[in-house]
């Protein structure tokens, strides 16, 4: 015999045991029985992150600008805010993109670093021992009032907003910190932060009306085109102009038996959906945009594309922030010890940042397709968020470690959509929070989680923040996937512990969820549950999975 034949035979020999190792995986219907999937829909959450996922940030070429050249010393146990504040006006007024290096050690800051340029890095040496250090001795309750904050306090203040906890004699008002600003600040000049109040209402640069679309797809009918050109990011916003009943609510929550708050009527010129789109091509009245519509556009809700004002290409990376150890007074009621908060931006990143005795680690508000990685927070104060997700559009956390004590350790905020919580770890009092307001089709992919049962065998993963006008918790489709919960206490215990909490979110998709102790899952209303106490070993990664096979196509 040859040795041709021996190849063959060798070759065969390989099919065949993968052929076998293929029909012994269990994958999930729901990516792989054509019936199931067509009953069952499962948003494509693969164009979450940077550059939708098809691109990692590349500063190689950029201009580097030393932040010692213009005073700013580590280790000198000397406040650098103002040193820090002249590098940051002179690099603001460069036309080329440009990183700004700050040096290894310790430095001390008392003030807010605004960014307020696109093609931007601020970079530190590493987020170890040896790397750069940003310590804030104090909160930004001691600092001047922000601006771009001014209707945030005026709306706490004419509704009266308070934490309320009797049982601990608190009657307190609610800081403006508590969800909103931070240190390291990402903002374009002069642009709104967040709706609030009517009377900043300004009007909008409508730029196009928007007559129809379907779920799912990339084509929007518009009644006229010419003032949008391929390339242009825009916002596409969804309003609800029917009251109570309207459609667009019918469209979110199913039609299910859910109590829906009043915050998605009582302001019909509120976009209740938005999206952050790309236009890829204009043909007369339709065009097409890079990411697919969440929702189908009927004329009724009287859509529009409208002017989106951002930075681009701003990168936070190589750094570590510290705060002293504070007392936790209560919730809403934060000083401040806020390190990063991102507004107005898209296609950026925050990278390799470990955050320390935050009340916030990182906050969001306005915010798509950024990239927000390799990030820790740790501490001994009880947090409010880790990496919170507000108001955003297509932005993946990737490897959040949070080994602090944290109310809402993964938090999917108001109007947060189509974005991803991927490859996390929360090691203690875990909550995947959603934390109502109109968000929906969010992903929490293969998380890991720690946590103790109750007496009972219980213990609430699924519990939903959020006030009751923003009511229900989440819309359709957000999805779990690939969830391992490592259960601490009463394993010798024979009947399954049970994950409970959520009792109104509405056609979650529950695939995966398994750990070191057979559990059971309460979720409602309508839940699409599969594969419970199995984990997902071919496809750990659902964003992985679908980014792979949207690039193959």
């Amino acid at each position: 015999m040859n040795s041709d034949f021996y190849k063959k035979t060798f070759v065969c020999f390989i099919l065949l045991i993968l052929c076998a190792h293929l029909q012994g995986q269990q994958l999930p219907e729901i990516i792989s029985n054509k019936k199931v999937m067509k009953n069952n829909y499962l948003p494509d959450f693969s164009y979450a992150g940077y550059h939708f996922g098809e691109e990692s940030p590349d500063t190689q070429h950029w201009k580097m600008v030393k932040a010692t050249d213009y005073g700013v010393i580590a280790n000198d146990d000397k406040d650098d805010s103002e040193a820090l504040l002249k590098a940051m006006k002179a690099v603001k007024e460069l036309n080329e993109p440009i990183i700004l290096q700050l040096p290894a050690g310790k430095i001390i800051l008392s003030e807010i670093i605004y960014i307020e340029r696109s093609n931007f890095v601020l970079r530190g040496t590493g987020s170890g021992q040896q790397g750069t250090e940003l310590y804030f001795p104090r909160p930004l309750n001691y600092i001047k009032n922000p601006e771009p904050l001014k209707e945030l306090r005026e709306y706490l203040k004419k509704f009266n907003k308070r934490q309320r906890v009797k049982s601990k004699n608190i009657d307190l008002p609610f800081s403006q910190y508590a969800w909103s600003g931070g240190f390291i600040w990402t903002q374009v000049p002069g642009k709104r932060v967040k709706y609030y109040l009517k009377e900043y209402d300004q009007p909008k640069n409508i730029l196009a009306e928007v007559e129809k679309g379907e779920r799912g797809s990339h084509v929007l009918q518009v009644k006229k085109s010419h003032q949008l050109k391929v390339g242009d990011v825009v916002q596409l916003e969804i309003y609800n102009k029917n009251g109570e009943n309207g459609k667009l609510i019918t469209e979110l929550y199913k039609d299910t038996d859910v109590k829906v708050g009043g915050h998605h009527w009582n302001f019909p010129q509120l976009p209740i959906v938005r999206q952050q789109v790309t236009i890829t091509s204009v043909s007369k009245n339709k065009i097409e945009i890079k990411s697919p519509l969440t929702i189908p556009v009927q004329p009724s809700y009287q859509a529009k594309i409208v002017e989106w004002k951002h930075l681009k290409e701003v990168g936070i990376e190589h750094l570590r922030i510290t705060f002293p150890t504070s007392p936790k007074i209560a919730h809403h009621v934060e000083m401040g010890y806020n390190a990063i908060y991102l507004t107005g931006l898209y296609n950026s990143w925050v990278k390799d940042v470990k955050i320390t005795n935050a009340d916030s680690g990182i906050l969001t508000e306005g915010v798509a397709n950024t990239t927000i990685q390799n990030i820790e927070t740790n501490g001994e104060n009880l947090a409010h968020y880790s990496v919170a997700m507000s108001g955003v559009y297509n932005v993946l956390v990737n490897n959040l470690q949070v080994k602090n004590e944290v109310t809402h350790p993964l938090s999917f905020n108001t109007f947060a959509t189509k974005s991803v919580y991927q490859d996390c770890e929360v090691f203690t009092e875990p909550v995947l929070d959603q934390h109502s307001g109109a968000n929906h089709q969010n992903l929490f992919d293969n998380i890991k989680v720690h946590l103790n049962v109750d007496e009972n065998g219980e213990y609430p993963l699924f519990k939903g923040g959020g006030a009751g006008y923003w009511k229900p918790s989440h819309g359709a489709y957000s999805t779990f996937w690939n969830i391992d919960i490592h259960f601490q206490n009463q394993l010798s215990q024979e009947k399954s512990f049970v994950l409970n909490g959520m009792k109104d979110g509405v056609y979650a998709r529950l695939i995966g969820v398994h750990g070191n102790h057979n559990l059971e899952i309460n979720y409602a209303p309508q839940p699409y549950i599969e594969m419970t106490n199995k984990e997902i070993k071919e496809i750990s990664s659902l964003y992985n999975y679908q980014l792979k096979k949207r690039l193959r196509q």
